[in-house]
């Protein structure tokens, strides 16, 4: 069993899983999903509707009779991996349609792939699916084709991510998310719950939430309660927390009221379920002078304060964040306190990306740009630094008695997750003796044993 490296893309969702085989005859319809674990959501919701109107989903081109790419176009190098991704489905099959981030600019995609069938953009699910009653005609069969409760899900049986809002009302100099993707728009809370609950009766042990923003969820519908279900984070967290599944928080802001969903995690950590002990913050840098230029709604020394505060309430808490070095303008002072602010912060999980310019981007414009060997440079100390962290922390784990949620087995042994860890982008702790028995999806008592970088092992208590 192999090890994280220790340059995962924060921005990327696990892989997505299709094991479903089509009846004779049946209409097949491709999926290559990219990006963030929102776009991953996005093609769930695709796939849903084409299979209860009779569509398989296929992973693979050849037996596809067209292929949906859902693109990513949140940096120019994700942008550049999705026209790959568009030009080797059209290699491999011809038909293809296009969504997601990338298909806000439609120009920019036929301008290299004159041949595609059609181009929407995010969330643009009824022309996603015009487009293939165009190419593909549905051929349903009301007495086979039946669709999963739950809807087509991309992820494990056992865990599931579910979007509680779109868009974002934040103007960071970096991004060109909410030009792609809108303002916030909150769903109702009680169809958040609704899924969830309809989520978990399905078999899923783990709910992981994601947004835009998720500490700003129901700002735009003023926290209005409906059907029993308030509109605000720290309500939803707690509707969602009594589900019996566990809850993890991604994307949240630190804002002040973030600070009222941290007893609900000691809560849930003392009775072995509920919204987990982990909350995955976007910090992006930690200078005051840089926060500035990003037009970060953050500042470094009330944060340290804000996780001070949390740990205090909590002390298992598990944070994760993400970070941009070689912003433009950045100093070495500059980074050499962002280094410093690590020391003090003590992040248990963190990803890390070089800046790069983005089209349309308001800091494209900005002056005194890093030169790429110095943003290598610090890329390179930075996640040094950021290792050096997460070994001591996984070292004390070592001794210690963790529930963990089982993901795979195979004649190896067992990859699993303590509640310190989402999937794919954090860690993992193996089991490698007496895991005959587990199946994925178990959540069951392990004793650390052995501790590296960034992964743990264990055996069953």
């Amino acid at each position: 069993m192999s090890t994280n490296p220790p340059n995962l893309r924060p921005d990327l969702a696990p892989r997505a899983r299709i094991t479903d085989a089509p009846r004779p005859g049946q209409p097949v319809i491709g999926m290559v999903s990219l990006g963030c674990p929102k776009a991953l959501v996005d093609s769930e919701r695709i796939l849903t509707r084409l299979r209860a109107e009779g569509y398989a989903i296929s992973a693979d081109y050849a037996g596809a009779d067209a292929v949906i790419v859902n693109t990513c176009g949140f940096l120019d190098s994700a942008k550049a991996e999705s026209l790959e991704a568009i030009g080797e489905a059209l290699k491999e099959n011809g038909r293809v349609i296009v969504t997601g981030c990338l298909g806000a600019e439609p120009d920019y995609i036929t301008g290299a792939h004159p041949s595609v069938l059609a181009v929407t953009g995010p969330h643009q699910y009824e022309q996603v699916l015009d487009a293939v009653h165009g190419a593909v005609p549905p051929d349903p069969d009301p007495f086979v084709d039946l669709l999963p409760a739950a809807g087509v899900k991309l992820t494990p049986r056992h865990y599931s991510y579910l979007k509680i809002s779109e868009g974002c009302n934040h103007h960071c100099k970096f991004c060109i998310i909410p030009d792609m993707r809108g303002r916030l728009v909150s769903r109702p809370a009680h169809a958040v719950v609704r899924e969830a609950e309809k989520l978990v009766d399905a078999g899923v042990r783990e709910l992981l939430v994601i947004s835009q923003d998720t500490s700003a969820y129901g700002v735009d519908l003023k926290h209005a309660e409906e059907r029993g279900h308030r509109a605000h984070i720290t309500d939803l967290a707690r509707d969602l927390g009594s589900l019996g599944a566990w809850v993890r928080l991604h994307y949240v802001y630190p804002y002040p009221h973030v600070r009222n969903l941290i007893p609900l995690m000691a809560e849930a950590h003392e009775n072995g379920g509920g919204v987990l002990p982990y909350l995955d913050i976007p910090f992006q840098h930690a200078h005051p002078d840089t926060l500035k230029r990003m037009a970060r709604p953050a500042a470094s020394a009330k944060t340290l304060d804000e996780i001070a505060a949390w740990r205090a309430t909590c002390p298992d808490i598990t944070l994760r964040s993400t970070f941009i070095v070689g912003y433009p303008g950045e100093t070495e002072d500059e980074f050499q306190y962002l280094l410093d602010w690590m020391d003090e912060a003590q992040l248990d999980r963190v990803g890390c990306f070089q800046y790069e310019n983005v089209e349309g981007a308001r800091s494209n414009a900005l002056p005194d740009h890093v030169p790429d060997e110095v943003k290598q440079d610090r890329w390179d100390r930075f996640m040094q630094k950021a290792q050096a962290i997460s070994e001591a922390k996984l070292q004390a784990k070592v001794g210690t008695i963790q529930q963990v949620i089982v993901d795979e087995i195979d004649e190896e042994g067992a990859t699993c997750r303590t509640k310190a860890d989402a999937p794919e982008i954090d860690g993992n702790l193996f089991i490698d003796e007496g895991f005959e028995a587990l199946s994925p999806g178990d959540i069951v008592t392990v004793e650390v044993d052995e501790a590296s970088e960034y992964d743990l092992w264990g055996r069953l208590v």
